[in-house]
C-alpha cells in the first residue's frame, strides 16, 4: 500500500532550527569538513515502521548532496537488529541531522507500532480503530498519517471536517434534540452527524432525533450492548474512553463499529530506533 506522507517541509525546517541552533559545536571540532561516512538506523526493537520518507527528507534539507536508501517498506513490521535506512555524505551533515531524523522516524514508528497492537487486538470483529483529535499540537497530519500506516482510521483531521455535538454543546443548546435539529438545519443533506451520548437515554434521544452516528462515551461493554440493541442499524456507533488493549477486544465484540483510541496519538510508547557508523 501506498501512503502519501503530509507536507513537511516547514515542519522538519523548525525541527532543524531548534536542534542545530547556530552550528553543532563538537561536530565541528571532532570531523573533518571533507569527512565522508555511511551511516544506518536500524530497529532496536520490534516495531512498525513509519516515517522513513520524512527521515530522508530531514537529512537532504539539511544537505542535499546526502544519499539515503531504505531497506524496509512504510508500514512495515521489522524486528530487532533490522536495518532501516542508510545515509552516506558529509559526516558533519549526517550527525547534524541524526537527532531530527530520529525524533522523526521513533515518533511517527511509535504512533504507528500502538495503532497497529490496537488494530491487531480487535481483528476478526469487523471493528475499526479510530484516532481522535488528541495530537501533539503542530503534528496532527503526520500524527494521524501514522495512524494510517499502523492500520487504522482517521477521525475527524479538524473541527471543520464534520458535525460532532458533544456534551458542552448539548448542555449550550438545552438538549439533545434540540442540538441535533440545530444542526441538521444548518449543515448540507449528506453530512453526517454525531451526537456523544452518555447514557442509554440520551442515545435514545439521539437517535430519535436522527443522529447517524452516535459516540458512546466511557460506557461499560454491558451497556454498549444495551445501545447496540437500541440502534438496531438505525446509526453507526463509535465506543470512546478508557479503551486499553486489555479491553478493546470486549468493546469490539459488543457490536459497536468503531472504537476512538486517543492513547494511539497521545500516550504511544516510544520505539528505539538507532543511527551507527557503518563499519567495513
Amino acid at each position: 500500500m501506498a501512503y502519501e506522507l503530509p507536507e513537511s517541509d516547514g515542519l522538519i525546517q523548525a525541527a532543524l532550527m531548534e536542534d542545530i541552533g547556530r552550528g553543532d559545536i563538537t561536530g565541528d571540532i571532532l570531523v573533518p569538513a571533507s569527512q565522508q561516512a555511511r551511516l544506518v538506523m536500524m530497529a532496536r526493537e520490534a516495531l512498525t515502521v513509519c516515517g522513513l520518507e520524512l527521515a530522508g527528507l530531514t537529512f537532504m534539507h539539511l544537505d542535499s548532496s546526502l544519499q539515503c536508501g531504505v531497506a524496509v517498506e512504510e508500514g512495515q513490521r521489522v524486528s530487532k537488529g533490522q536495518p532501516l535506512l542508510d545515509v552516506s555524505g558529509s559526516a558533519r551533515s549526517i550527525l547534524a541531522a541524526e537527532r531530527t531524523a530520529l525524533n522523526f522516524l521513533c515518533r511517527l514508528s511509535a504512533v504507528a507500532t500502538h495503532t497497529a497492537r490496537f488494530v491487531e487486538a480487535v481483528a476478526g470483529t469487523g471493528c475499526i480503530i479510530l484516532d481522535t483529535r488528541k495530537t501533539l499540537p503542530g503534528y496532527r497530519l503526520l500524527d494521524k498519517y501514522a495512524v494510517r500506516v499502523g492500520g487504522g482510521r482517521n477521525h475527524r483531521m479538524r473541527l471543520d471536517d464534520g458535525v460532532l455535538i458533544k456534551d458542552n454543546h448539548i448542555a449550550l443548546c438545552g438538549g439533545v434534540a434540540h442540538a441535533v435539529a440545530q444542526a441538521r438545519a444548518a449543515t448540507p443533506a449528506l453530512t453526517r452527524i454525531e451526537v456523544e451520548c452518555d447514557t442509554l437515554e440520551q442515545v435514545r434521544e439521539a437517535l430519535d432525533a436522527g443522529a447517524e452516528m452516535i459516540l458512546l462515551d466511557n460506557m461499560p461493554p454491558e451497556t454498549l450492548r444495551e445501545a447496540v440493541k437500541l440502534a438496531n442499524g438505525k446509526a453507526s456507533l463509535e465506543a470512546s474512553g478508557g479503551v486499553t488493549l486489555e479491553n478493546v477486544r470486549a468493546i469490539a465484540q459488543t457490536g459497536v463499529q468503531y472504537i476512538s483510541v486517543g492513547a494511539i496519538t497521545h500516550s504511544a510508547p516510544n520505539v528505539d530506533i538507532g543511527l551507527d557508523v557503518a563499519m567495513g
